[in-house]
């Protein structure tokens, strides 16, 4: 009898420890931190299609988004986009001779070094805000995006700016495959 009820005590604690466990995942998941699976070719050769990540969906409740952050959001149609921040409320953004130009003034990219030595011709076409958006700074509350494989990219030049409320999160961090984990930037 007595360890009729030890035995039941023994498999309530491992349930309940089970339930915590189980409960602490689903907080994590749903408020802290997601996983997410690259999906194409946009953000080549920074991301590569199959890359998984974490996403870090606080940071921009605490935090403001910087230039060159890579970022997940709900795009247009339905499913989640990785892109990299270009332009932030109030900026400018032109490109010219494949250099970028922030409230007029030059910025360096310098994580399109390795690919602009890779491919023939230019990697960004020549464009202004006005084109893309027909507006002449990033409006509030939205932040202009582009994929680093700028010629393959379904980003701000198509789809117009990223309203923050549809920002995910922010991520940085492969860990999947494993040759290839780390610190993404």
């Amino acid at each position: 009898m007595e360890a009729e009820v030890k035995k039941k005590n023994e498999v309530w604690e491992w349930s309940k420890a089970l339930l915590i466990a189980l409960g602490l995942a689903a907080v994590i998941r749903i408020f802290l931190f997601t996983p997410i699976v690259v999906d194409g070719e946009s953000m080549m050769p920074t991301l590569e299609h199959g890359d998984r990540m974490i996403v870090n969906k606080i940071g921009y409740n605490i935090g403001q988004p910087d230039r060159f952050d890579i970022i997940v959001f709900h795009a247009p149609e339905e499913k989640d986009y990785i892109k990299r921040i270009i332009g932030l409320p109030g900026d400018h953004i032109a490109y010219e001779n494949d250099q970028l130009y922030v409230n007029g003034e030059r910025v360096d990219e310098p994580y399109l070094d390795e690919y602009k030595e890779q491919v023939a011709g230019t990697l960004t076409e020549d464009f202004t805000l006005e084109e893309k958006i027909n507006a002449s700074t990033v409006p509030e509350g939205t932040l202009f995006v582009m994929g680093d494989n700028r010629r393959a990219s379904k980003d701000s030049r198509i789809i117009g700016v990223v309203p923050m409320e549809e920002v995910v999160g922010s991520t940085s961090l492969v860990f999947w495959p494993f040759t290839e984990a780390g610190i993404v930037k």
